[in-house]
């Protein structure tokens, strides 16, 4: 089992805008061409900010369009919030604030077997590098730059460095980057 953070960022380092838009990726290449469908089905368990749950549910008619459903994934998910939020019915989703660590051990029991997805933020994946419970970054690189918006990972990573594991080319538009996640 690994606690991977799994996302997609512009050139320079975002991976949304200012207003938390996502625009800019979707036309950059399509999800099933990538490693999307092998890595959502070894997920047991989700990590979501509650920015990123807050797009999921304002693009609800887009994700009934896409996967037929509002909510786009079948596994328990907790969703790191300060405020109260609606709840989808659809979904499993718990509505958690707190240390990391505390839920991370409810993650995995939930887990399984399988991993743990950190979803996003930045922010978020960012508390698990600090908890030292993440394992894996896996991060699309688009082929546009947005010139500020939301960091990748807005945390200072040096020693040890991220090591990398692939490089995966996705068409025109992306590369996927894997790093091992090492701590001191």
């Amino acid at each position: 089992m690994k606690t991977q953070y799994y996302t997609a960022s512009s050139l320079d380092g975002f991976i949304a805008t200012e207003d938390d838009s996502l625009e800019w990726l979707f036309p950059l290449t399509d999800l099933n061409e990538s490693s999307y469908p092998e890595f959502i089905a070894q997920v047991g368990a989700i990590a979501m900010g509650s920015t990123t749950y807050q797009w999921i549910l304002a693009h609800a008619d887009e994700m009934v369009a896409e996967t037929g459903s509002p909510w786009p994934y079948q596994q328990p998910t907790w969703v790191f919030t300060t405020r109260s939020l609606p709840a989808l019915k659809e979904a499993d989703i718990r509505f958690v604030k707190g240390d990391v660590k505390i839920i991370h051990q409810a993650m995995q029991r939930a887990a399984g077997s399988k991993n743990i997805w950190v979803v996003g933020g930045g922010d978020l994946a960012g508390q698990f590098y600090d908890a030292g419970l993440l394992n894996e970054l896996i991060v699309q690189v688009g082929s546009v730059t947005l010139g500020k918006g939301k960091p990748v990972l807005p945390r200072e990573i040096v020693q040890p460095p991220l090591s990398l594991t692939s490089v995966r080319q996705m068409g025109q538009g992306m590369v996927e980057l894997r790093y091992d996640v090492s701590y001191n």
